[in-house]
């Protein structure tokens, strides 16, 4: 089954000192609308860099040990329309049939109001991760939202600000039970038997490389930490996971089982449905100290499974240990309040292995989708829609029970389990013939879910494939029978006037306005974010996320219903194949480092299935992405770090003492390529045959494959695993911090150990560790995107993209070189698709800081660079191809203005200078004025056109008052 890597290496390599030039490319139309600078600024950029043409650029660039790859064969299509075309007879493939399947996806009604403005908006679609606080607060403020709103329905002190899905969020539980549990190291985590089969699967991948075992069991009868210790095998617990309502759709009552942990020494999670907690006791009224689960059904369609924001709770006394991102309210240089990630120290990039979570991609659009769905409706909304849901399955209970059935217990919300013994298989093909689908558990027993979306038609066509007598009318319920579990008038939810406020379209529009105007994103101008890039996402790339055909899939539909999609599914790997030199892609990871976790757990699972389980080391340089290091441990390996020698690229020297060292126990090496650095290293060939000869693996991150598409092939030069970022390279927008996907892609003898579903056959290889995303294609409604956008520019325009993005950076580097010097360059003085301005020098001179230029460039109209990464001190910056000369040249001549700004400072104080004091803020320039600049310098400083002006809204945030003083909620946020 596997394959020895030294020779499949050497084989794979193409490693000929005399490269092929590159052919010259015949462009689509459509290149011209993608890449930026036409071809008579090509011409004049080249110019200033040096070459005369793009081939002899990129030549000069690129190592020729990677070159010669040839063209790719990827056929440009022969316009925007015919790409539509081609989309619609794909979609034309599916199967629209109503699904009452359940188990975690359910049909919701999009607030039309907020599809169009916020979905279909690229204000909102186009926004980065908000890193830089004062031009974010829009999407800030909504997610504060966001996370009121699970505060609230869950009873607990705190939300994050959104993860990746439901079953991702309850892996990130069992870590932080693991991490704040006193027991021995040697516990176990006890999940019940109706926890969701995907959210019980990829639990479970991500626990075995930690060494942690899951049991499940049935836990209702647990009233005491003895009984609790007996369904764990006579061991200790750390951590208890139950489903509310579980995957049968019963609601429990867990009070007695929280004390029961906790008498243990363990922590309780409870995954539970945000809709049925509008009516049902919330988790932290009877002691639970987590709560996860989805958001999907606030307004985000089901899309095959994704993208959806997942969200996570906690108790007081856990905010330190909580994974993903947390918004928090502090207050600007006025003492204006104003919003900031939290607790930013916590983020990957900087503390790598220490990292709480691997986790860089929320799920941001998402998130601010569903908390608006809360906004628009309301609490009174909320629980109105959760009564009709529950009224629904309510009259077909009835219909059931009248009919002779037996259902399982008796206090349920929305999903009901009949049995039908012998009959299963019959009812579903009834069902499906009426237009229904709904689940088989077994051959006795059949899942039927109602929600939002479900209507008269559908309960009565579901009773009749039940064989009883359908039901005239969906009675009015104010009361569910629950049990003794109904939230009681004490647990109020959604008080804050934000979701009491905007019930008419008219004065909801203006409240998402008036925050996307708060907000700089991509539809603004240039966001020249190193190791992130920010490129064109086309409109025509856009338009089909939103078609029903591809948006309203349950994610476990019979495989003849989601034939149009799996054909897009089966052509964008191929494609990507191609791309990469891989052999097989995996589309199921929903971020970027989601996919660096699966594709360590498949290089773990090679060397154990090799009989070398004992490799685990991971060699990581220095210069990496930050997430690279985290992945690595919650893989289960142990991180080892390779220097950098002085010009920025990995020390080879160091390489080889650290494999010598580790031979016999080095399972992989993590490598960006390019460079985090931002230079194409020489030695990537050497590299790679050094890790294979001594028995490991060579993980090369993706992140920058924007540099290598149709110049290199990293399958072909000698990796055998890359994560893939499809929001970066292939164009599926950041959204503000998420949505991501993180396809893998992988050499052949890696194949075996791809992810796969517990739920969906085919989805995966048998042989694989188990699922890392909730849904079998991961993010799979947002695939269209990428799809689009490789069809729209064929292989040739991937080639054109990838040398523009070269050529822009190395514009913008070699104008720039003589106010910020770039910090590393590789072959010939040249980078690659980023280059880094090393400000520290001129920090110790002037006094001026990367904030203070990151902050002053806002007032410019720009979003600041990478600050700080890879290198203290310093700003990455890379213009993506999709940029036109005209606005390269505007950041260019900002950076020089500010050059001078900084001589300025130098000379008269850096404290109180336009750089210290920015950004402005309209009402800052409005008001009296005693500083010692004039108002128009800092408010049109050179080049910035009156007509065009973005005001932030915030003066500079002080992020130390908001770490110190954590105000997580808008409550809290009104009550100081």
């Amino acid at each position: 089954m596997s394959t020895d890597p030294t020779t499949a290496a050497e084989s794979d390599h193409v490693v000929t000192d005399d490269a092929a030039p590159l052919a010259t490319p015949v462009l689509s139309d459509f290149v011209g609308r993608h890449v930026g600078p036409t071809d008579a600024d090509i011409a004049e950029m080249l110019k200033v860099v040096g070459y005369d043409s793009l081939d002899a650029l990129v030549s000069a660039a690129t190592p020729s040990t990677i070159q010669g790859v040839g063209p790719l064969a990827i056929e440009a299509a022969p316009s925007e329309q015919a790409v539509i075309g081609e989309l619609r007879e794909l979609a034309s493939r599916n199967k629209l049939v109503t699904s009452m399947i359940g188990l975690g996806y359910y049909g919701t009604q999009v607030p039309p109001v907020v599809k169009r403005n916020i979905l279909e908006n690229p204000a909102w679609y186009t926004a980065y991760t908000p890193y830089q606080p004062e031009i974010s607060q829009g999407r800030l403020e909504a997610l504060m939202n966001f996370q009121t709103m699970v505060a609230d329905l869950t009873g607990l002190a705190i939300s994050n600000a959104s993860l990746l899905d439901e079953a991702t969020a309850a892996a990130e539980a069992m870590a932080l039970m693991r991490r704040n549990s006193k027991v021995s190291q040697d516990a176990v985590l006890v999940v019940d038997e109706h926890l969701l089969p995907q959210t019980l699967g990829v639990v479970t991948t991500r626990a075995t490389p930690l060494g942690i075992e899951v049991v499940s069991a049935d836990l209702e009868q647990v009233g005491d930490a003895a009984a609790l210790r007996a369904a764990a095998g006579d061991r200790e617990v750390f951590g208890v996971m139950v489903q509310y309502p579980g995957a049968d759709g019963l609601v429990r009552d867990w009070a007695a089982l929280a004390e029961a942990a906790h008498e243990a020494g363990a922590l309780l999670t409870v995954a539970a449905d945000l809709l049925a907690l509008t009516l049902i006791a919330p988790p932290g009224a009877w002691g639970a100290d987590v709560a996860v689960g989805t958001t999907q059904r606030f307004g985000v369609p089901m899309g095959f499974g994704g993208p959806h924001a997942g969200y996570l709770s906690i108790r007081s006394g856990l905010e330190r240990t909580l994974p993903g991102r947390l918004v928090g309210l502090s207050k600007d240089a006025d003492d204006a309040p104003a919003y900031r990630l939290a607790l930013q120290t916590r983020e990957q990039h900087i503390r790598r292995e220490k990292a709480t979570s691997n986790i860089t991609t929320a799920q941001v659009l998402l998130a601010v989708m569903a908390g608006m769905y809360a906004v628009w409706h309301g609490p009174e909304g909320l629980r109105r829609i959760a009564l009709e849901t529950h009224a629904k399955a309510r009259a077909l209970a009835d219909a059931l029970t009248a009919g002779g059935l037996e259902l399982a217990g008796d206090h349920w919300f929305d999903t009901l389990t009949v049995r039908v013994p012998g009959r299963a298989a019959e009812v579903l093909a009834a069902a499906l013939e009426r237009g229904v689908n709904l689940w088989q558990v077994d051959g006795d027993t059949v899942l039927v879910a109602a929600d939002e979306l479900t209507t008269l038609g559908n309960i009565q066509a579901v009773a009749e494939a039940f064989g009883v007598e359908a039901p005239d009318e969906i009675p009015v319920v104010d009361a569910p029978d629950l049990g003794g579990l109904a939230r009681s008038e004490d647990q109020p939810y959604l008080t804050h006037p934000v979701f009491n406020s905007y019930r008419s379209e008219t004065s909801m529009l203006r409240y998402i306005r008036s925050l996307s105007d708060k907000d700089f994103a991509l539809d603004r101008g240039m966001i020249p974010l190193g190791s992130c890039t920010m490129k064109l996402n086309s409109t025509t790339e856009m338009e089909s996320i939103t078609w029903p055909e591809f948006s309203s899939l349950h994610p476990f539909v019979p495989a003849d219903q989601s034939e149009g999609l799996r054909a897009l599914i089966d052509q964008l790997s191929g494609w990507l194949c191609e791309i990469t030199g891989y052999d097989q892609v995996s589309l199921q990871p929903n971020s970027g480092a989601n996919g660096e976790f699966a594709g360590l757990v498949a290089i773990r699972r090679y060397h154990e299935a090799n009989g070398q389980g004992e490799r685990d080391i991971c060699l990581i340089p220095a210069s990496a992405h930050g997430t690279n290091a985290a992945s690595a441990v919650m893989a289960g390996l142990k991180v080892v770090v390779i220097n950098s020698t002085s010009n920025g690229e990995i020390d080879m020297d160091d390489l080889r003492a650290k494999v010598e060292q580790h031979r016999d126990k080095v399972a992989a090496i993590m490598v960006t390529y390019p460079s985090t650095h931002g230079v194409f290293e020489a030695e990537i060939t050497q590299l790679c045959e050094l890790v294979h000869e001594a028995g490991g693996q060579v993980y090369l991150d993706g992140a920058n494959l924007n540099a290598l598409m149709g110049i290199a092939k990293p399958g072909a030069f000698g990796s055998d695993v890359s994560h893939l970022n499809l929001h970066k390279t292939f164009t599926i927008p950041h959204g503000g911090g998420g949505p991501g996907v993180g396809p893998i892609g992988v050499r052949s003898h890696l194949a075996p150990y791809l992810p796969n579903h517990p739920v969906v056959s085919g989805a995966g290889p048998e042989t694989s560790s188990g699922p890392v995303s909730g849904a079998p294609f991961g993010s799979a409604s947002i695939l269209p995107i990428s799809w689009s956008y490789i069809r729209l520019v064929g292989g040739a325009g991937l080639l054109r993209s990838s040398q523009v993005a070269v050529l822009n950076a190395n514009y913008i580097a070699k104008r720039l070189n003589e106010y910020f010097p770039v910090l590393y360059t590789g072959a010939n003085d040249l980078v690659a698709h980023e280059c880094i301005l090393d400000l520290r020098g001129l920090t110790k001179d002037t006094g001026v800081t990367v904030d203070d230029v990151a902050k002053r460039l806002i007032d410019y109209g720009f979003h600041a660079p990478t600050m700080s990464f890879p290198v203290s001190g310093t700003l990455m910056v890379e213009p993506t191809e999709s940029e036109d000369r005209w606005e390269l040249d505007r950041f260019i001549e900002a950076m020089i203005a500010i050059r001078q700004e900084m001589d300025d400072a130098a000379a008269d104080g850096v404290e109180g200078s336009v750089l210290r004091n920015a950004p402005h803020t309209a009402v800052s320039i409005a008001r009296d004025w005693d500083e010692r600049y004039d108002r128009m310098t800092a408010a049109y400083p050179q080049g910035v056109d009156p007509s065009r002006k973005y005001w932030p809204p915030v003066r500079r945030i002080d992020g130390v008052y908001g770490d110190r003083n954590l105000i997580p909620t808008l409550q809290e946020a009104s009550e100081g």
